[in-house]
């Protein structure tokens, strides 16, 4: 754990190494930084006494016009170059004075950064076996003319490492790529007899920390020509202008840090270019030139390699752009097959469920999971659907994006560690912004093996610093856990399919409310109906029972047996109606009476309910197992009209039991309050519990079990109209359970 401890405090550190402000610079040139007002010396390198025979404390102060011979006048010089570049820009090659020991042209290099001048002098040179090369133009115009030839990205990046010898002449001539996570594989390579061949292997992502990886990024270019160069140091060390060290990101002589120089060294190479590839602005890979002697890199050189490198991030850039439109059109083919589905089914999770193989296509994973409240539909290979809710209500925990992708379950949610048994990876998107709805795919575990160039782990040194490994031979290693990783437009098509869920939600709430509002006036109308009807029914019928019951007193004598019993039938039949009617009555009433809330005792209401129903169910033994009941509020008549209704039916439907069983109790949840009612009656079939609720509809016969099939509607009626919910269970012979809510209010809580 303390070696842990040590090496992770040392990545960091390395991590954190200020590269861009070394303090030094690279001797095989000088450089003088200057105050662009006055052409004065602010900072001179320390080795410029080697070329201008003067200690550098002597130059500061100094006008630059001084330094030089004959009448270069610096700013005229300036005027070329662009104002918006931070690169060094070749202006014009100079003379020294002319007591300075050093004689001949130098290259004179600018640019402006913090604040400053940044002026470079590097002398031409070119190798021996390049002294020849006089124009670098048909070199590149043969490389950018085959870039089109190249039918796959490995050639086209073994193109660019052949013609980058042949300019260059280093021994070996490599070009990798990163991935996700920082690691370059060497993916194109040519060298010459006598050099390891790294092509194939991989190079960690710790070889080039954070900082370093930004420097390649925005300074494409960097040489070493002697890894054991004397690195010459700045006078003054601080910038006079911020106070601090000078920045030289984009300095050509800046000095590198130590520890990359000692793996230079480790690895046999003395001398080093590397080319950055930049696309979309990300750094996607380098370019690296190795040398097993110090070699030079001419101006020239530098500038048709970096011409070069451009044009091969362009390429690279391009072809990329094309892949990705390709699968961008894909990705939106899926996307609307599923858009279709979901708009022609009555729920988003109908229509997905119905396209399985285009919602498995559309991320390329090997399984799905659609998640809605009441389902979990797996579809392919996917984890059991225990762990898959387990997976949801993880999601739902997490107050970040609404899309979440892992290629490592196992190392990304080690709450699960059970999920790792079963999928590599996992990709969810929340397709509500209320409820747990998800769409999840998930990939398999790909083991794949992985070759380094030398063991990954880094050592720490006795000084606590990182310790360069010293070997790079072929490391072999296999990674587990991990599936092959989320395209970055997979991600992104996952939010756009969830915009487009949300959107279809929507349109399909806004016709629900539509077709609310038309059903609500249609129930109003029913309602003014059923009113009207039962009302003006209610006399005739009474005349009905009245004369046939004024029919039977006075004329009852002279009819005979069969004309007094259809009497009676049309006394019972009128009595029927009657009691029919007025339950209809009552029925729609409620949805045109105005609630009165109050605080209601349901234990005393269910007291005064069964002190009314008494005669009822008197000679009868029936088991009564009362809860203690909360208050609730609401409207008391119809609470006691709903609690009626259902304690009624527990006593008709346990005729026949003995003992009778009723119980009554209740269950607090944090926004309700659910009360139960539960019997050991004749119970009935689950399949047709959906009737249970409407107007006129029985489960049992009339002959067995009399009743006008309005009870239990009106209880749902009552109930909804206190934004409650009412449902029911039951078995055959086994008795029932009726179940309600109401919403919990402050003064009840």
């Amino acid at each position: 754990m303390i070696a842990d401890s040590t090496l992770t405090q040392a990545l960091e550190r390395c991590a954190q190494e200020p590269i861009q402000l070394p303090g030094s610079i690279q001797p095989h040139g000088f450089l003088l930084v200057l105050d662009e007002t006055d052409m004065r010396v602010l900072q001179a390198s320390e080795n410029v006494e080697h070329w201008l025979g003067l200690p550098a404390s002597e130059l500061i102060g100094r006008e630059f016009a001084e330094l030089v011979s004959g009448a270069f006048d610096l700013r005229l010089h300036l005027a070329r170059l662009p104002q918006d570049e931070v690169f060094p820009f070749h202006i014009s090659d100079v003379q020294l004075r002319q007591d300075a020991p050093c004689r001949g042209n130098l290259h004179l290099l600018v640019h402006r950064h913090d604040q400053v001048l940044i002026t470079e002098f590097e002398p031409p040179r070119l190798p021996a076996d390049l002294a020849g090369q006089s124009d670098y133009y048909p070199l590149v115009r043969s490389f950018v003319g085959r870039l089109h030839q190249a039918g796959s990205l490995e050639e086209l990046l073994q193109q660019a490492v052949l013609q980058l010898k042949r300019i260059t002449g280093f021994g070996r001539v490599k070009a990798y790529r990163f991935d996700a996570e920082g690691n370059g594989q060497v993916l194109a390579e040519v060298a010459d007899p006598g050099y390891p061949s790294y092509l194939g292997l991989c190079f960690p992502a710790s070889d080039i920390p954070r900082q370093a990886r930004e420097l390649y990024r925005i300074n494409r270019i960097r040489v070493i020509e002697d890894a054991n160069y004397q690195a010459s140091p700045l006078l003054p060390s601080a910038n006079p202008r911020t106070g601090k060290p000078l920045d030289l990101s984009f300095a050509a002589l800046r000095s590198v840090s130590p520890v990359h120089l000692q793996y230079m060294r480790n690895m046999g190479t003395l001398a080093s270019m590397s080319l950055s590839i930049v696309v979309d602005g990300q750094l996607w890979g380098l370019v690296s030139c190795h040398h097993e002697q110090p070699r030079p890199v001419d101006l020239r050189t530098r500038t048709a390699c970096e011409l070069l490198a451009s044009v091969l991030s362009l390429q690279i850039e391009s072809r990329e752009s094309h892949a990705n439109t390709r699968q961008l059109l894909e990705l939106r083919q899926h996307i609307v097959r599923m858009i279709s589905s979901m708009a022609d089914h009555d729920s988003v999770g109908d229509g997905l469920r119905d396209l399985p193989e285009v919602l498995l296509a559309f991320a390329g994973a090997q399984g799905a999971a659609v998640i809605s409240a009441e389902r979990c539909d797996l579809i392919g290979k996917t984890p059991p659907a225990a762990q898959v809710t387990a997976l949801v209500h993880w999601l739902s925990q997490r107050s970040e994006d609404s899309v979440f992708h892992s290629d490592n379950l196992r190392r990304d949610i080690d709450e699960l560690p059970e999920l790792a048994a079963h999928a590599g990876g996992v990709l969810a998107v929340a397709i509500s912004q209320i409820h747990s709805h998800y769409l999840l795919w998930f990939r398999p575990e790909q083991v794949r093996t992985v070759n380094w160039a030398g063991q990954p782990n880094k050592q720490v040194g006795p000084q606590g610093n990182l310790d360069p490994r010293h070997s790079f031979e072929r490391w072999q290693e296999k990674l587990r856990g991990y599936c092959e990783p989320w395209h970055p437009l997979v991600i992104e098509g996952v939010q756009e399919l969830r915009t487009a869920v949300l959107g279809i939600v929507l349109r399909k709430a806004e016709e629900l409310a539509q077709l609310a509002g038309e059903l609500r006036r249609s129930n109003k109308e029913l309602e003014a109906f059923s009113y009207s009807v039962s009302h003006d029914l209610r006399a005739p019928l009474r005349h009905i029972a009245g004369y046939s019951e004024l029919l039977g007193e006075t004329e009852g004598q002279s009819l005979g047996e069969r004309g007094r019993r259809f009497l009676q039938h049309i006394e019972e039949a009128a009595h029927f109606a009657g009691s029919l009617v007025d339950n209809l009555l009552n029925f729609s009433q409620m949805g045109r009476s105005a609630l009165r809330l109050s605080e209601v005792d349901l234990n005393a209401l269910v007291e005064a309910i069964r002190s009314e129903l008494a005669p009822d169910y008197q000679n009868r033994e029936i088991v009564w197992d009362i809860a203690q009941l909360p208050k609730v509020i609401g409207d008391p008549a119809f609470i006691n009209m709903a609690l009626h209704n259902l304690l009624a039916n527990a006593i008709k439907y346990t005729r026949g039991r003995t003992p009778a069983r009723i119980g009554i109790s209740a269950v607090q949840h944090p926004g309700e309050t659910e009360i139960c009612i539960r019997d050991n009656g004749v119970g009935f079939d689950m399949a047709y519990a959906s009737k249970l609720f409407g107007v006129f509809q029985r489960l049992h016969r009339m002959e067995d079990f009399e009743g006008t099939g309005i009870g239990l509607a009106s209880v749902r009626r009552i109930i909804e109209r206190h934004d409650g919910r009412v449902w029911a269970h039951g078995k055959v012979d086994q008795g029932a359970t009726f179940h309600f809510t109401l919403p919990r209010h402050p003064a009840t809580t």
